[in-house]
């Protein structure tokens, strides 16, 4: 008798973990290994065009529309595949992680839909990538009901009817899964949240009348847009799932797809569903990209910025519009505020800016938005029931009146907002605190009464390297060194240390986040993303 072929993946420096045969099948690794083998070259060739067109940046200070690609841009005859019936209403959305009493909480909501993430809102651990996946079989399944062991509570989910449409969101293309090897090599992240998923649950969707269904994160061109749709067609052909099954809606959450959104939507036509404005992400990218451009591009204190910005305005304006020429969803960005259990008038003053916020979007024409938390489930769906009513969507609003132009985009200096020292120590102390809780496993985080995520981390150390680097002088009259930032971090630790006793403390990562921050804050060479180094340093 022969010996059986090896796995074609080989699992590394992972613990095993209870029912991880079930998600980690011979047949499941085997399709893993096909897509790492046909895709990752491109994904390889895709994150070096990122690094010469960053250069390219540095050198000119500006972007714009592409010419090459003005024929799919002024061509109105194309559209975007119809949205299937289970995502043509998406007027509220919940984001989270993957973890167990998310998975219920969040089915439950009354969102129309779950962004079930393995990106941003998850720290990658071994644990969370497999035990993810195996909450989210286990939710289809109708298995998941459970008692929190701490609390006693249990939790179990509603009628089917009831449930939020899940929309998962893979890692993004930069990122490795170091536990997964294949021909000598570690296998792409988003690779593997999609095979793993999409091996397991495609045609288990499809009984249950919905699909597989996708957020792609951090996407900077249209070229990384036509990876994934080859990825989508190649994945139902070789899964013997109907082509178009596949629903896609693309985060432009990076400056550089903002001047790329209908040649987003196009590569994608047959499985797009739609654009999101993300906040935080994008105002990262902006400062990592354009952070040789002088004081031009120097952003204020993030809380400053909102999406009445005249820059973001003319991004989200400018989604909408795109969407809507397309037949694409245009869903609105985070309400992140994590409502008090102590505090009443912090949550009346909170709930009356989501709602402002999202009554805003619903008049500027988004189909949908995101809320963090299920208590700004009911704020956010008010906002769209009252434009919406009983209509899933208002695509009809074609938005014509909107014209931006490439310079819009980038007019960070229209703001009259300035950095200040608040702004700094806020910067240092959500960094330390969130990258603490990253380390630990966890990559959703309440500080301060905010939801905060790697995202929000981005911002954070981007703009302590931003006005280090532009020696920003604050109204108090101190100067943005690397020394003050150091200052101030130990203060943070210091605090941090008394808030907490000693044995909670050394229980902790802090001085290991306070370390890291401060690396990736002040380092004179920017790392593209922190969860890069961080990743080294992540236990599991």
């Amino acid at each position: 008798m022969s010996a059986p072929a090896p796995s074609p993946l080989a699992i590394v420096d992972a613990e095993p973990l209870p029912r991880q045969e079930e998600v980690l099948t011979d047949a499941a690794l085997a399709f893993v290994a096909e897509l790492h083998r046909r895709f990752t070259p491109r994904r390889d060739e895709l994150l070096a065009r990122r690094a010469e067109r960053r250069a390219e940046i540095a050198r000119t200070s500006t972007l714009d529309f592409l010419p090459e690609t003005a024929h799919i841009r002024e061509d109105d005859s194309w559209r975007v595949a119809p949205a299937p019936a289970a995502l043509d209403d998406r007027r509220v959305e919940i984001t989270g992680p993957t973890d167990r009493k998310m998975t219920v909480n969040a089915l439950n909501s009354g969102a129309r839909v779950w962004l079930a993430d393995f990106e941003d809102a998850s720290a990658p651990t071994w644990e969370n990538v497999v035990l993810g996946q195996l909450n989210l079989i286990d939710a289809y399944e109708r298995r998941i009901d459970f008692t929190d062991p701490r609390s006693g509570k249990s939790y179990a989910l509603r009628p089917a009817e009831e449930l939020a449409t899940v929309v998962m969101r893979p890692r993004g293309w930069h990122l490795e899964e170091r536990h997964l090897v294949c021909d000598g090599r570690p296998v792409p992240g988003a690779l593997v949240d999609f095979g793993l998923y999409f091996f397991h649950n495609a045609r288990r969707l499809q009984d249950l009348g919905k699909g597989p269904y996708f957020y792609l994160p951090k996407t900077e061109s249209h070229l990384e847009a036509r990876l994934w749709n080859d990825v989508f067609v190649f994945a139902q052909d070789h899964l013997g799932i109907d082509q178009g099954s596949v629903r896609a809606t693309v985060l432009i959450e990076t400056i550089t797809a903002a001047y790329e959104m209908e040649e987003i939507l196009y590569e994608l036509r047959d499985h797009a569903s739609g654009l999101n404005a993300g906040r935080w992400d994008y105002l990262f990218s902006i400062v990592k990209n354009f952070r040789d451009g002088g004081a031009r591009f120097v952003l204020p204190d993030r809380n400053a910025v909102t999406m009445t910005a005249p820059f973001m305005r003319a991004y989200t304006e400018l989604l909408v519009r795109t969407c809507h020429k397309r037949g694409a969803h245009a869903i609105g960005g985070m309400a992140a505020f994590i409502p008090s259990r102590k505090d009443p008038e912090v949550n009346k003053v909170a709930f009356e800016k989501v709602k402002a916020d999202k009554d805003r979007e619903a008049a500027d024409g988004f189909d949908g938005s995101w809320v963090a938390h299920p208590d700004l489930v009911p704020i956010a769906m008010a906002s769209f029931d009252a434009v919406l009513g009983d209509r899933p969507n208002q695509k009809d609003r074609l938005r014509e009146d909107v014209d931006v132009k490439a310079a819009d985009l980038i007019a960070v200096d229209s703001l009259d907002a300035r950095p200040t020292y608040a702004g700094l120590v806020n910067a240092v102390q959500v960094g330390i605190r969130y990258i603490e809780a990253w380390l630990r496993g966890l990559g959703a985080v309440a500080i301060f009464n905010l939801m905060e995520d790697a995202a929000t981390a981005e911002i954070s150390r981007s703009q302590i390297w931003q006005w280090t680097d532009a020696g920003v002088v604050f109204e108090n009259g101190e100067k943005a060194t690397p020394e003050l930032a150091r200052r101030i971090a130990a203060e943070e630790l210091a605090a941090i240390r008394a808030e907490l006793g000693e044995e909670a403390f050394a229980a902790g990562r802090w001085q290991q986040a306070h370390d890291l921050l401060l690396k990736v804050a002040l380092d004179e060479d920017y790392a593209d993303f922190l969860t890069l180094p961080a990743y080294e340093q992540l236990v599991g």
